[in-house]
């Protein structure tokens, strides 16, 4: 799970559009970014990733135009 900041007024559309650069570059890095979530007040966006490791997700969402260095790897899941 990772958490991008200067989302500030960001519309559904321009989630779903930064959303599509990083499926369009994933593969490269054998990684998925799942989902999205964005918060527009706070600029906060919020995503759901899955690869072979943190550095790959980083690095998907860096080549497509939005890094971030607050990212989690979370190795305890329940359903």
């Amino acid at each position: 799970m990772d958490v991008h900041s200067g989302f500030i007024g960001a519309t559904e559309d321009q989630l779903r559009a930064a959303h599509e650069r990083d499926l369009a570059i994933e593969a490269a890095e054998g990684a998925h970014v799942e989902r999205a979530w964005l918060d527009p007040d706070s600029g906060k966006v919020f995503c759901l990733s899955s690869g072979p490791s943190k550095e790959a997700v980083l690095r998907v969402h860096e080549k497509a135009g939005h890094p971030t260095t607050e990212s989690y790897e979370l190795p305890v899941e329940v359903e």
